[in-house]
């Protein structure tokens, strides 16, 4: 945690844990078919030793086309010879995906403009006060665009815009202070208007290590807004507003998102606990505790990053916290919701 306003969102989280005595709160997953939690076990024993190999770029838990728990073993390549066809009588299903990368845009990368919704709305344009979640937003000292997932809340009332670190504070790279815009510099053709164009200031973030044996869980930052500048609701095509209490992931769980760049787009979660490597411009970091989705479309593009997962349930359950995806799009990785707010101290400003 890197920001100023740690003491006071300490003081915050013990109100937090005060209100959960009497507020539905985000519970740990319980194994949701059976055998679940023999596969997360037999993931858990033999990750270190898959992820030795070079083309290995993650592992999760998930079901077999017949509905078996099974160990997913994700490959960067579909030609890798020696992977196990069971662990410890689990099954293990092999998924090719590419590498998987974090998925702001900036300048090299393809796809980076707004393909907007059914209503004819592009996410990456300059949005009136206060601006809807879900759109374009960056830092001002860097020409790139993320997405701003929720307005989340501490136990004091201040408003916070929550998206990734690599988007907010890039790459552990910015200064808590910094000014945050809307749109993102990638949208505006890198200039910046400060006068017109701040939404937020950069509070706080979780430092990402990039390492290939130390781990991560969360890939967030928030920075503090007002309700002014930033409201709690997606634009008219796009979900709607979050739910305020989380909801665990599970295994066929169907979501969606609304992103700076794809707008809405649904998908399924279709592995959980997965480890997962992450390459950023300052190199490769881990992941652990993640949820992978997956969409027979694209689900999560670049410029994406940040936006907030939630479950079609009826509610708009906040699920995740999307950050990165491989190349075709179709498939995307979360940090679980609950540790991103958790390390913050705040929750989700929604209905």
């Amino acid at each position: 945690m890197k920001g100023f306003g740690l003491v006071s969102r300490m003081i915050t989280l013990a109100a937090l844990l005060a209100v959960a005595a009497i507020s539905p709160v985000h519970a740990q997953a319980l194994p949701d078919a059976p055998g679940l939690g023999r596969a997360i076990a037999a993931q858990e024993r033999h990750s270190d030793a898959l992820l030795l190999n070079a083309d290995i770029v993650g592992t999760g838990v998930g079901l077999t086309r017949g509905g078996e728990p099974a160990v997913m073993i994700f490959a960067a390549r579909a030609d890798v010879g020696g992977l196990p066809r069971s662990l410890d009588g689990v099954p293990v299903v092999v998924r090719v995906t590419g590498r998987i990368s974090a998925l702001s845009h900036k300048e090299g990368h393809s796809q980076g403009g707004g393909s907007g919704g059914g209503g004819g709305i592009d996410p990456t344009q300059r949005f009136e006060r206060p601006v809807p979640i879900g759109v374009s937003t960056g830092n001002s000292t860097q020409c790139t665009s993320g997405t701003i997932g929720a307005r989340v809340v501490d136990g004091l009332g201040n408003l916070y815009a929550l998206s990734n670190n690599h988007v907010f504070a890039l790459e552990n790279g910015a200064r808590i202070g910094d000014s945050i815009v809307q749109p993102g510099r990638f949208d505006t053709n890198c200039v910046v208007d400060l006068a017109n164009d701040v939404v937020a200031v950069l509070d706080d973030y979780v430092e990402i290590v990039f390492s290939e044996t130390a781990v991560n869980t969360v890939d967030a930052a928030i920075a503090l807004t007002s309700g002014a500048d930033l409201g709690t609701a997606t634009p008219a095509d796009g979900y709607g507003t979050p739910g305020s209490v989380t909801l665990p992931p599970a295994v066929g769980m169907a979501v969606q998102k609304y992103g700076r760049n794809s707008s809405l787009t649904r998908g399924e979660i279709t592995a959980i606990n997965a480890t997962v490597r992450i390459d950023y411009i300052a190199g490769t970091a881990t992941f652990v505790e993640q949820i992978v989705v997956e969409s027979s479309g694209p689900f999560l593009k670049s410029g994406d990053s940040g936006s907030l997962l939630v479950a079609e349930d009826g509610f708009n359950s906040p699920v995740g916290l999307l950050f990165a995806g491989n190349r075709s799009g179709k498939f995307a990785v979360a940090n679980d919701i609950e540790n991103v707010l958790t390390s913050f101290g705040v929750t989700i400003d929604g209905q």
